[in-house]
């Protein structure tokens, strides 16, 4: 092993039943380096993390750190020498606070006992050599995914790890919140710490990390120096073929298309605040803005996953009552969630009863379920989606997480709403996935369906809507309209000016 290799991965293979995650895979990641993995959702990414951090076994090879061979059987072991890993999938304990969540199993103690006002110290000077600004008291339930997040993150750098593995780690993240973690990752390699780094977002792959890896099919492709590659080069050896990385051109709805949707003054104390648009039949409406605008606030209070204290919510201009979930359901609103693993999907369950379980009532006669409709209809919405594979009866818990997305997609298509709400619609999804999730979303909207848009990817917003709304303090502060003769008002400087409240 070089004289500066952290780890070292020899011919190492996983297997979860017959499907062969990772095979024969050699590679070394130099200390204090950011080795950047990339790959399609399925590719193996995921899988080599764990295995560094010990929350996975290889079936084969051999892991080296610091030239001596280890074996982890959990990730304790792992972290015992200074390894650990931040996971794609938030890992918290909710009811618990969030300084309780950095040190859970860390805490400052004396005679058995907790010594609550040295770990307040501790958590201060962690948070001003983080930069993230974070209340120590507050619950981890009641917080957003993306504060989730930066909690694991400091969680992570509380145990002085000389090695962290970051699966997704700005995944929830705006652009300004981004830009803080990236800081953050700096500071951590200038100290020494080596990062490997997970992520979708090729240019941030390329900007961030000094080598990057590229996995297809669960088979190294490639590792080289991040100064030879391009988004294009990667996208090559990622899926084996090109694909274009720009948004098709926009179809725009004409201007007398029928509104659709319609939101008149909606309040929710503490959250939003007098919101009032509409939505035209064929058009996509994003919503911009920084974290803790009110952007998911907005959405979820027209779905009624949240009680609006004032306001009306209506649909081809009549009034509807939208006060739960299954009301907005059956007015013909329907949500993809920023989370599909807490909120979107039951993961435990099959891919055909997470499609079909809102719509029961209509493929069934009486209490019985027609189960081959059930089949029939869900396997076609599949085939149509291009979930891979287009099996009903396999757990939604085992696809890749770009295809758990287009169950969520399926899921709301059985019946087809006047309203999609998208979420965070490629949260966690590769290059591939998110092309065929954009073509989805425009497809819906030529169908004459409503669509409402939250990211916070600025890009995909742009890229995707027709009209931006710009949230700032639980309002909408700006509006910016494209259209096909004039492109000049929506863009990203006049988006970021209006979130920011600058000239």
């Amino acid at each position: 092993m070089a004289p500066n290799t952290h780890v070292t991965i020899h011919s190492v293979s996983k297997r979860f039943g017959g499907v062969k995650a990772l095979i024969d895979i050699d590679l070394a990641i130099e200390r204090g380096s950011i080795h950047g993995l990339v790959g399609e959702n399925g590719a193996g990414k995921s899988t080599l993390g764990k295995i560094i951090a010990g929350a996975l076994r290889p079936n084969e090879g051999e892991i080296v750190v610091d030239g001596r061979p280890v074996h982890y059987v959990t990730p304790h072991d792992a972290l015992a020498e200074g390894i650990t890993m931040i996971h794609q999938e938030i890992a918290l304990v909710p009811q618990l606070t969030v300084l309780e969540n950095v040190y859970l199993g860390i805490e400052s103690r004396q005679a058995g006992v907790i010594q609550k006002r040295d770990l307040r110290r501790r958590f201060e000077e962690l948070i001003a050599r983080s930069h993230f600004d974070m209340p120590p008291g507050v619950l981890v339930s009641s917080l957003s995914v993306s504060n989730q997040k930066k909690v694991e993150i400091l969680k992570a750098v509380a145990r002085n790890a000389r090695l962290i593995v970051m699966d997704e780690p700005t995944a929830a993240l705006p652009d300004d919140e981004t830009a803080k973690l990236i800081e953050v990752i700096h500071s951590l390699r200038e100290a020494g710490t080596t990062i490997v780094y997970i992520s979708h977002f090729l240019e941030e792959i390329l900007s961030l990390a000094d080598t990057v890896t590229v996995l297809r099919n669960g088979e190294l492709i490639r590792t080289t120096p991040t100064q030879e590659e391009t988004p294009e080069s990667l996208v090559l050896a990622m899926l084996g073929r090109s694909i274009s990385l720009t948004f098709t051109p926009k179809r725009f709805p004409p201007p007398d298309a029928p509104i659709v949707f319609s939101a008149r003054d909606l309040c929710r104390e503490g959250a939003i605040d007098e919101i009032a648009f509409d939505i035209r039949a064929g058009e996509i409406v994003g919503l911009a803005g920084l974290i803790g605008s009110g952007r998911s606030e907005v959405a979820r209070t027209i779905f009624g996953a949240d009680r609006r204290d004032a306001g009306t919510v209506m649909i081809d201009g009549r009034p509807v009552k939208v006060d739960s979930p299954s009301e907005a359901v059956n007015a013909g609103i329907a949500m993809l969630p920023e989370s599909r693993k807490d909120q979107g999907l039951l993961m435990g369950m099959s891919v055909g009863h997470n499609v079909s379980l809102p719509h029961l009532p209509i493929i069934s006669r009486g209490f019985m379920v027609e189960r081959g409709r059930e089949l029939r209809e869900t396997t076609d919405l599949l085939k149509e989606l291009d979930v891979r594979p287009p099996q009903p009866a396999i757990r939604v818990d085992s696809l890749s997480g770009g295809n758990q997305q287009k169950v969520l997609f399926a899921k709301w298509l059985f019946r087809r709403p006047r309203l999609l709400i998208a979420d965070e619609p490629t949260h966690g999804v590769d290059v591939g996935a998110k092309r065929a999730i954009y073509r989805l979303l425009t497809s819906l909207a030529e169908d004459g369906i409503a669509v409402l848009l939250i990211s916070s990817e600025l890009e995909e917003v742009l890229g995707l809507s027709h009209r931006v709304l710009v949230m700032r303090l639980g309002r909408i502060v700006a509006e910016f309209v494209d259209s096909p003769d004039d492109h000049s008002s929506l863009t990203e400087d006049a988006v970021m000016r209006a979130a920011f409240a600058t000239k």
